[in-house]
Order: structure tokens, then sequence, then C-alpha cells
């Protein structure tokens, strides 16, 4: 169970509750804690942090008309912020960024999530690789920097990461961004720190950012302060945040470090980077919408497809635009990154699962058909046609027709809401304009 499951869980059951008690307070309070330390949060953190939960339902006089357990929910919201920090946010200018971090760090990954991160704002970017201890460190940043369509330098077999910065100054210098991926090891060594020191000498960053993985828990504040200690800090990028139940015990830990947590990792895609906004993470954890994040990840998703919105919103609904629409969708992320935004963090697994397999088969199904077919789906079940696209796309002609099933229910949909005036002025009125 991650820490957001646990945290749910524990809420849902103050659902039945009409008043607040010490007996429902004290019992919240060990359902809390079970849920914070399966994740891995710091043992003090955990009773302090349960202990100010309970003076305060305790002390605090809850205000008419809230039932207890919204009352207890926003308690326990504005004490999580509280303990996940309030994070840093960089200002989005030109500037030169060193990255560190131990082996496994997600730390090559980062250097091109953070580069495309810049580039996507309208600064070029460029990243270069001074990872020397790593084998194949060099070729993997290469074709990071060529997916993420920015600048890459490197020597191939130089043993020297403080040369390789040097140079990579030289030959990036007209980037108005420049990342540096620098060699990781299984513990903060002195060599390591030389290394580091070396490369800090030559390149001198604006910023300094230690990558850690969500999954190492509480052991993330124990190296953030070590690593700022070597060479200085500026801020923590932390990594997996997708699926690791650890993320909170790593988030509180750096916190409680007194680090700032800049960046979060929150999937294996070069656009699966956001800055850290404890609110919006907490929110995530709880259960409560975050449907800022999900406009802007829908924003973002729709420019990086080549969609232009007007055409989307006044084209007919045909396999051709469905298609359009899966491509922007995959660039998204996970189903269960955009269902958590929208508030519904507890779907099962196999349910996500299934969804995402069907998603990809159903594209596979598409990009099998003619133009033609595209456009006009009855063109389908015609001849052998379904027999032919089961086949170019690898599924079978049930799958063919359990896609031209869900499409006739889809469109029939589209077409009712798109003539229901009332139903998309009320929604309107909830959703900020693209």
């Amino acid at each position: 169970m991650d820490l957001g499951e646990g945290l749910r869980k524990a809420l849902a059951k103050l659902s039945g509750a009409t008043i607040i008690d010490a007996k429902t307070i004290r019992e919240f309070s060990k359902e809390l804690q079970k849920a914070m330390l399966s994740a891995d949060v710091e043992v003090g953190l955990v009773f302090e942090f349960t202990k100010r939960i309970e003076d305060a339902a305790l002390k605090e006089k809850m205000p008419k008309g809230v039932s207890p357990k919204d009352y207890i929910t926003n308690m326990v919201y504005e004490q999580l912020v509280a303990m996940m920090g309030r994070g840093y946010a960089p200002e989005v200018k030109p500037k030169k960024i060193l990255l560190a971090g131990m082996y496994g760090s997600g730390k090559t990954t980062t250097a091109a999530k953070l580069a495309k991160f810049y580039q996507d704002r309208g600064f070029s970017a460029g990243v270069i690789c001074c990872d020397v201890t790593r084998p194949a460190a060099y070729e993997q940043l290469e074709t990071l920097a060529k997916q993420a369509n920015v600048s890459f330098f490197g020597i191939k077999g130089e043993s020297d990461a403080s040369k390789i910065a040097r140079e990579g100054l030289v030959r990036l210098k007209d980037r108005k961004v420049i990342i540096c991926d620098s060699s990781g090891r299984s513990a903060l060594d002195d060599e390591l720190i030389e290394e580091l020191k070396g490369i800090n000498k030559v390149f001198n960053p604006d910023e300094k950012f230690l990558v850690i993985t969500a999954d190492i828990g509480q052991i993330a504040g124990k190296q953030a302060s070590e690593f700022d200690r070597a060479i200085g800090i500026n801020g923590v990028i932390v990594t997996r945040l997708d699926g690791s139940g650890r993320g909170g015990g790593a988030l509180s830990a750096v916190s409680a470090a007194k680090a700032q947590i800049a960046f979060i990792g929150t999937g294996e895609k070069l656009n699966s980077l956001e800055l850290y906004d404890s609110k919006k993470f907490v929110g995530r954890l709880l259960g409560i919408p975050d449907l800022e994040g999900l406009i802007e990840s829908v924003q973002n998703a729709v420019k990086e497809a080549n969609i232009k919105p007007e055409d989307m919103e006044n084209a007919e609904l045909n396999f051709e635009t469905f298609y359009t629409q899966l491509k922007a969708m995959n660039k998204m992320g996970p189903i269960k990154n955009m269902l958590g935004m929208m508030g519904m963090a507890d779907v099962p697994k196999e349910t996500l699962d299934n969804s995402e397999t069907k998603l990809k088969k159903y594209g596979n199904i598409i990009s099998s058909m003619t133009k033609e077919e595209r456009r006009d789906e009855k063109l389908v079940r015609e001849g052998n046609r379904i027999k032919r696209i089961a086949a170019g796309s690898g599924t079978t002609e049930k799958d063919v027709r359990e896609l031209l099933n869900d499409f006739n229910k889809m469109k029939k949909f589209a077409n009712m809401f798109k003539n229901n005036r009332d139903l998309r002025r009320n929604l309107s009125k909830f959703m900020p304009k693209m």
C-alpha cells in the first residue's frame, strides 16, 4: 500500500462519524501512523505529525455545517503540505545546471527531461555527458538528447570530467540552458567529491541539483545533507514518483533536512517532469482533483503532438481524429497520473493495466487502416477489411469489432454532448479556457 492509498483509507473510515471524540481521533491517528510508517516516513516525523492532528482536532471547535471527515481532511492536508515542504521554484531563465547523485538515481534521464523542460519554454538547451564511469552513459544521453531535440556534447572514452565540461561549454556556448550530467557512485566517497568539485570549478553552474529516487525513503534526507556539505546544492529532484509507495518518505525526509525540492519525475517519458508543488502533490495523495495540472498536461500534450485545438474542436469524430487524440493521450503519460489529477486515484490496478493495453491495441488497429477507412468507419465492416486490419495490427478480428463497438458508443456520446447546449454551458463554468 502506498502513502496516498493508506491516507485515503484512513480518511474513508471517518465518513460515518457524526462527532469527533477522543476515541475516534486516537483510532484515526493509529491509521495515519500505520500508513506513514509503511511509506517509510521517519518515525519522529510521523509522531510529531499525528500529535499535531490530535491536538488540533480535540482542542479546536469544528465549524458549523462542516462534516467531521471534511474537517479532518483539511487538517491533514495542511499538516502534510507543511511536512512535505513548499518546494523551490527555479527561475525559468538562461542558466547552467549541474546534476549530481548516486548510481541508479536517474540523473541521465533527468538531464534530458530538464533540457526538454526549458526548451519547451523557449530556451535553447544542451546537455554535456560528464559521466566518465558508467558504461554506455555517453550513448544513453546522446540518444535521449536526440529524442528531446536538444544539443549534446561528450567525449567518448575521456576520463577527465573537468576537461569534458570545459570543452562542452565552448561547443554549446550558443545554448541558453546547459545541463551537465555527472558520474554516480554507490556512496559519496572522496573520489566522487573531488570529481564533482573539479566539474563545479570549470562549469561554474548557476544551480546544482541532487537527483534521488523516491523509493529510497528517509535515506533521501541523509543524501541531501551529505551532498550539500560536499558541493552545496540548490535543490533536489525526486525521480520515480509515479509508482513508489515511499515517495512521501523521501519528500518528507528531504524537507526535514532543510533541502528544497525543485522538480519531481512522474514517469518514464521525457515530458514527465514537473516543478514540485507540495499543495498539488498532497492533493493528489488525498484524492483532491488537480484540474489546473490536468489542463496544463492536456495543453502540453496537444502542443507536442502538433494538434491545433481549434481544428479538433470543429472536427468530425472519426478514426482519424480519434487516432490523433490517442497520440495526444500517449504524450500525457500513464493513465494513473491523469486519473490522479481528476481525484480518481483508487481505480484498481487491473483496470488501469487493461485500459493501457486496450488503448495501445486500438492505436495499432487504427494505424493499420487505410486513410479512407479512418475517415469512414462504415467501410471497415465491408468485405474482408476486418480480417486484413487484424492481421496488419497483430490483433484479432474480435479486437477490431470491439473497437468498432466502443467507437460507436463514443460517437453517440460526442454527438449528444455537441447538441446539448445546456450541458456544454454548465461544464464550461468549471473549465478554464484552453
